[in-house]
């Protein structure tokens, strides 16, 4: 097989461990994880010419600096050669997207890593010069976007997916498939939490374009809506959040911590629940991501601290920390070579861009990747956005927020699939899990099973725009404020 050109979509933090703040990347991805990755399916063959684009020329200098210092002088035997768009005597080009995904062949893959909002233009260029899609989590922002890309996407017949890393984890790769046998959904609750450094390394768009809900909270959701499959679909979302020290440090307003409470049906009629929860205000601890999750279901229930694996250590200069190195295994072998290839954040990369060049040779179809359900597929990801983008409606106009279906869908749930608990027959109806639209409710709104009577909007798109919760910060509590 001819290796595949990849063209990687912004030059920061994820893709090359470039973070130009005193804090610099993260513990947990202090070289990056994409570039690396390439680098070194680059060498095993399945990968050839890299591109890398940003919209700054005059940062690549120091960007492939940073590659120098933390992959090629580290790791024996990588090709670190790359070409940069724009070149670096440009100060700033907001579209040298295009300029780079011209210069790759059909049949190439994208890999975008850059602010949320910017995912479905840059998305829908790529598929539109038929090149294979990678986009990071989330997705897109609103379900209109989400409706477009899935329209250039199936013109074009390319692969498009979304990096939902976590699903290569070995622990919850297995907890979904153990969630088959508990029988249908009961309960889920998850939390992703990141020290305060996080607001330096992303000032630039934190509560302005984007929020915490997007970047931390999607990675549960779809594990959620992988471990329930078809069975089962959000309905209706209520979103709070904590404010304070976001607007101190911004000096704008920007949410804390945002907390997502999901109404989930089932296809048997019951009713479950979930609880997402993500913030980038927590203390510095032992490790980036304090995270994990709790998975019930009406026959047993699961647990995952993805935080803690077990493996800890302590050095003089850092201090005590836990480490995770089945995802980025960063420390290289006894013959100084990567060693990093069973780590799941690699194995995202490899996996994707191995479809990619499967379907490129006829070995595979899109729907023979579908049915293996291990890849974040696009078609598939769309309760993820409706809840996200129900999470921002909701959280912007201080109401619940419904998820709408096709009128295809039977929302009684009078019959049952089979599945977990073995009982029943059939597949869900067409369109029964397809979000097409959400609906603010208005103060009348009726409860979880109950009609929309009182909702009072409609929206397939809406400009999110991150408003923060309160007033201004210190400002004195009236009197009975608390009474």
């Amino acid at each position: 097989m001819a290796p595949l050109g990849v063209c990687i979509v912004g030059a920061g933090e994820y893709t090359v461990g470039y973070v130009p703040t005193a804090h610099g990347a993260a513990s947990d991805k202090p070289a990056g994880v994409v570039a690396l990755s390439c680098f070194e399916l680059r060498r095993q063959g399945l990968v050839g010419r890299i591109v890398l684009c940003d919209m700054y020329g005059s940062r690549m200098r120091e960007v492939r600096a940073t590659i120098r210092r933390k992959i090629a002088d580290v790791y024996d035997g990588l090709d670190t050669s790359l070409e940069c768009f724009p070149e670096d005597h440009v100060e700033q080009e907001p579209t040298a997207y295009l300029r780079a995904l011209d210069s790759m062949a059909p049949g190439d893959a994208a890999i975008i890593f850059v602010p949320d909002h910017l995912h479905a233009p840059i998305a829908i260029a790529a598929a539109q010069r038929r090149l294979h899609v990678l986009v990071a989590k989330p997705a897109v922002q609103t379900l209109d976007e989400h409706a477009r890309l899935l329209e250039a996407v199936a013109k074009a017949g390319v692969l498009a997916c979304v990096e939902f890393h976590k699903r290569w984890d070995p622990m919850y790769s297995d907890a979904r498939n153990r969630a088959a046998q508990l029988g249908p959904f009961s309960h889920f609750a998850a939390h992703m939490t990141q020290p305060k450094q996080q607001l330096d390394t992303f000032k630039a768009w934190a509560g302005l374009r984007s929020d915490i809900s997007y970047y931390l909270n999607s990675h549960h959701i779809d594990l959620h809506c992988w471990m329930v499959g078809p069975n089962s679909r959000p309905e209706r979302v209520v979103a709070m959040a904590a404010t304070g020290v976001a607007e101190r440090k911004l000096g704008r307003p920007c949410e804390d911590t945002i907390s997502l409470m999901v109404q989930w049906r089932n296809v048997d009629g019951s009713l479950g629940t979930a609880l997402y929860t993500a913030s980038w205000v927590a203390a510095k601890g032992d490790c980036h991501t304090q995270q994990g999750f709790l998975y019930m279901g009406q026959g047993g229930e699961l647990r995952v601290d993805q935080a803690h694996r077990g493996y800890s250590g302590a050095t003089d200069e850092g201090g005590y920390a836990s480490y995770n190195p089945l995802y980025m295994r960063y420390t290289p072998d006894a013959n100084g070579r990567f060693a990093g290839q069973g780590g799941y954040g690699f194995v995202s990369i490899a996996r994707f861009l191995d479809a990619a060049s499967r379907l490129n040779h006829g070995s595979v179809g899109l729907e023979q990747l579908r049915r293996e359900g291990e890849l974040a597929m696009l078609v598939d990801s769309l309760r993820v956005t409706a809840i996200l983008h129900a999470g921002r409606l909701s959280l912007d106009s201080g109401a619940p927020v419904r998820i709408l279906y096709d009128g295809t869908a039977d929302p009684s749930g009078s019959w049952t699939s089979v599945g977990a608990a073995g009982k029943g027959a059939g597949s869900p109806p067409s369109g029964w899990a397809s979000a097409i639209a959400l609906q603010v409710e208005g103060c009348g709104g009726a409860g979880p099973g109950g009609n929309a009577d009182g909702a009072t909007a409609v929206s397939g798109d809406g400009n999110n725009a991150a408003a923060g919760g309160g007033g201004a910060a210190g400002a004195d509590a009236p009197a009975g404020f608390a009474n």
